[in-house]
């Protein structure tokens, strides 16, 4: 029989805030502060707000405007480098007791830890463990953290993301059976992981509002409207997940695509929309070059100011599969002429590059000038080695200094946030 493994699930507080709050020499939970981009206008949204602003009433991810004009606070820049520093010293606090093979970093502010055999080696329970990593978080980083514990990664989530919210020591504990007894009629559904709004309500539509609901439900049915993501949810419903973090490390995927896209600092006409996806392009190419790939379809879309209108978009599948600027910018300026309103403001782009290959697998027709094909390969990586060197900006395209040109500001973003100084 396998042996019952336990998880810990460990989240760090409103992880930006509480940044900036240990910076400051202040606790986040008797200081109001918010992570966000002033110079963006009051309609900025908040990345992170404190625990004391959250006691308040006040929602995360809200609007400054949205902020009740009566509460005084601090408003912290987002500084994306300090919070990937943070995250590295957090994840050093870890290897001090686990091998990196039992800990899966879930986001910069979440990680997954498989405790099984360092229970006894530790000679602790695993919500003695538990409190002794929070500790440790606290003592080094002044980070405030809460776990979840759990027989597998979901009960672990789970325990993180509802139980420990009523738990003084902000510790949360659950088994199969406990996950049952306590959990299996919350609602709104939503609350649990992987259950989006979009899953909420086709359940609804077969008065299905709970997970003993699912559970109860029948499988044909379940197995009929979700496909094969029926599996996750029974066995979600019933508590388990065979997935392990052991399984995680050894997952490669399957996809051979990559993809970017941004939210544009304003709204945009189709001119200056039209030169950011061309920078797009050029640095999606710029980033095949760095990994050795080519790719045989190109892809965009783009989305209009308060949706006034669907998105729109395209794919093109590539003459030659290639990782050259000069010979993919033609495809994405013909999908972008070809599907996109020229008199709709334009808000969100997004590029994907996909049928992703190695580029010893590169091949061109006959009338080909793979000289100047060479050349160009050349110039790029000179450009990419100069980047890698002296930054980002240190060398720039001529479109990159048009108005409107968004490349030179998101060089110096962070996950599309201020990287700090």
């Amino acid at each position: 029989m396998e042996k019952q493994r336990t998880y810990l699930c460990i989240d760090m507080k409103s992880f930006y805030a509480s940044v900036e709050c240990a910076e400051r020499n202040v606790s986040p939970f008797e200081t109001n502060l918010v992570v966000a981009d002033e110079s963006r206008g009051n309609g900025a949204i908040t990345l992170a707000i404190s625990p004391k602003l959250k006691s308040l009433g006040v929602k995360n991810r809200c609007r400054l405007f949205e902020i009740p004009k009566d509460i005084d606070y601090i408003i912290a820049k987002p500084r994306m480098s300090l919070y990937i520093k943070y995250c590295a010293d957090i994840f050093e606090i870890y290897l001090d007791y686990f091998s990196q093979d039992d800990i899966h970093q879930y986001s910069i502010d979440e990680a997954f830890i498989d405790v099984t055999d360092y229970l006894s080696i530790y000679k602790l329970t695993a919500k003695q463990l538990a409190k002794k990593l929070i500790n440790e978080i606290a003592i080094r980083t002044h980070i405030p953290a809460t776990c979840g514990i759990g027989t597998n990664l979901f009960l672990a989530k789970i325990a993180l993301d509802i139980t420990a919210k009523h738990c003084k020591d902000h510790i949360g504990e659950l088994t199969e059976e406990t996950f049952k007894e306590s959990l299996w009629e919350h609602r709104p559904i939503t609350d649990f992981w992987n259950i989006a709004k979009g899953t909420a309500n086709r359940l609804a539509r077969f008065g299905i509002y709970d997970l003993k609901g699912v559970a109860n439900a029948p499988e044909e049915i379940l197995y009929r409207h979700f496909g094969k993501n029926a599996k996750i949810l029974i066995d979600h419903a019933n508590g388990k997940e065979s997935c392990t973090i052991a399984d995680i490390k050894k997952y490669k995927s399957k996809s051979k695509s990559i993809s970017n896209s941004q939210i544009l600092f304003s709204d945009y006409e189709y001119d200056k929309a039209k030169i950011v996806i061309q920078e797009m392009a050029l640095n999606g190419c710029q980033r095949l070059i760095r990994e050795h790939l080519i790719a045989s379809h190109v892809g965009i879309f783009v989305g209009y100011s308060k949706d006034v209108i669907p998105a729109s978009g395209g794919t093109k599948k590539l003459l030659n599969s290639t990782n050259l600027y000069s010979f993919i910018r033609e495809y994405v300026d013909e999908i972008f002429e070809e599907t996109t309103a020229k008199d709709v403001p334009i808000r969100r782009l997004g590029i994907s590059f996909s049928g992703l290959a190695d580029e010893s697998a590169e091949g061109y027709d006959l009338f080909t000038d793979f000289e100047a094909i060479e050349k160009e390969r050349r110039l790029e990586q000179a450009v990419l080695d100069i980047k890698d060197r002296f930054g980002k900006n240190a060398m720039l395209r001529a479109f990159d200094l048009q108005e409107g040109a968004t490349q030179v500001e998101r060089n110096k973003l962070i996950g599309g946030h201020n990287g700090g100084e």
